[in-house]
C-alpha cells in the first residue's frame, strides 16, 4: 500500500510523538510506503526548521531525514487544482503520480476534498481504523 504523508503528520510525529510517530514507525518498519515529492520535501525542511526556531526547547523524537530516507522519491508530472489552498494540491498530485491509495492529513482544506481520482484523503485516525494493522 502506498500513502501520501502531510506535513503536519510528519512534524507531529517528529516533536510530539503519538499517534503521528506510530505512523511513522510503521513507515519505517515497512508496513506501508510513502510517497514523497520534491515540493513536499520542501515544505517538510521548511516547517521543521521553523518549528526549531520556534520552540528550541523541543527536542525532536526522531529526525526528519531518518523519516524521509525511508520515502519514495517521485516527480510528479500532474497538475491539479482542487484544494481551497492551492498549495495543498502537491500532495494530490504526488498520490496520484505515485499511484497511492491514501492521503493521510491534518489539513482541513485538504480533508475537505475527501477523494481524487480513486484516492482518499483521511485523517490519521481514519486510517489506523481503516488499517489497525
Amino acid at each position: 500500500m502506498k500513502i501520501v504523508i502531510d506535513t503536519n503528520i510528519i512534524i507531529s510525529a517528529i516533536f510530539f510523538g503519538g499517534q503521528p510517530f506510530e505512523c511513522v514507525k510503521m513507515l519505517q518498519d515497512g508496513v506501508f510506503c510513502a510517497c514523497v515529492s520534491d515540493k513536499i520535501l520542501d515544505e517538510y525542511r521548511e516547517i521543521f526548521q521553523r518549528f526549531l526556531s520556534k520552540y528550541p526547547e523541543k527536542m525532536p523524537k526522531i529526525q526528519l531525514e531518518e523519516i524521509i530516507k525511508h520515502m519514495i522519491k517521485i516527480t510528479p508530472t500532474s497538475q491539479i487544482n482542487v484544494c481551497r489552498d492551492p498549495d495543498d494540491n502537491k500532495f494530490i498530485e504526488c498520490a496520484v503520480d505515485g499511484h497511492c491509495i491514501y492521503i493521510v492529513s491534518g489539513d482541513k482544506d485538504l480533508l475537505a476534498v475527501k477523494n481524487f481520482d480513486d484516492i482518499e484523503i483521511l485523517t490519521l485516525n481514519e486510517f489506523f481504523t481503516k488499517y489497525p494493522f
